[in-house]
């Protein structure tokens, strides 16, 4: 029987989600967990791949096991977890409901913090420096997204990518109340790897004037590298939402 689960984790201490041979990952501690839970081994499909540090407020996975599950398995699972690693919910679905082909928009956001805070120092990156940047000359850069179809600027080398075409729906830059932090928010159908945070970087250049917003125009239009890249670090990245054409909660 196919089931979907949803759950979010701290990914601070993970080198991503997918599985590695030398470190440890999300999917490697659900597969253990599930493992020892249900006595029967478990292989869990994720709707995407985090890289090492980035985090998920909100994830989708799908897991074949034997039988009906115990109506306590959330609070089982969750005892055998790590306190960085929460699931959310359990769906039984059909057979061929997949958790990351079936998946037709991701949504994600980057958080800068502008002042010191102990509470988000895992979840932003602290970039001080940020406060002097002007929202509008970020935007201009986000603004020109869901203009393109295909984003080999914004891929990180030696991908892994069959092509670089994406979907874009939404980019848009925010500045929180009391200027405490500045986040940006993207949503589109697939990600290439490490696009979001290339995406922030070259933004930030934009705005402090040290890579024209042509370059990053002309590089879009000709599918180029950028002349300057920038990728900023992991813990200010989460993936917030999965949406799929049918309920997974």
């Amino acid at each position: 029987m196919r089931y979907f689960i949803t759950l979010a984790y701290r990914g601070t201490q993970y080198a991503g989600w997918q599985y590695q041979p030398n470190a440890p990952t999300v999917q490697e501690v659900l597969e253990k967990a599930l493992k020892v839970l249900l006595r029967q081994p478990v292989d869990v499909v994720g709707c995407g791949r985090t890289d090492a540090g980035v985090h998920a407020r909100f994830y989708v996975a799908h897991f074949d096991a034997q039988g009906d599950l115990p109506q306590t398995f959330l609070q089982n699972i969750n005892g055998i977890l790590p306190e960085d690693i929460a699931v959310y919910s359990v769906r039984h679905m059909p057979a061929d409901a997949h958790a990351r082909y079936d998946a037709i928009e991701r949504h994600y956001h980057y958080c800068i913090s502008l002042r010191k805070d102990p509470f988000n120092q895992d979840t932003a990156w602290l970039y001080p420096r940020a406060a002097l940047l002007d929202i509008g000359a970020l935007q201009t850069v986000a603004d020109l997204l869901p203009r393109y179809e295909s984003f080999l600027p914004f891929c990180k080398t030696n991908g892994g990518n069959d092509h670089y075409r994406c979907s874009v729906y939404l980019a848009r830059w925010e500045r929180l109340p009391g200027d405490s932090q500045l986040v940006f928010h993207i949503a589109a159908n697939r990600f290439l790897r490490g696009m979001v945070r290339l995406i922030v970087g070259a933004c930030i250049a934009v705005a402090q004037n040290t890579l024209l917003l042509e370059d990053v125009r002309q590089a879009l239009e000709e599918q180029k590298p950028l002349p300057k890249s920038l990728s900023v670090p992991a813990c200010g990245l989460a993936l917030t939402d999965v949406r799929y054409p049918y309920p997974v909660v």
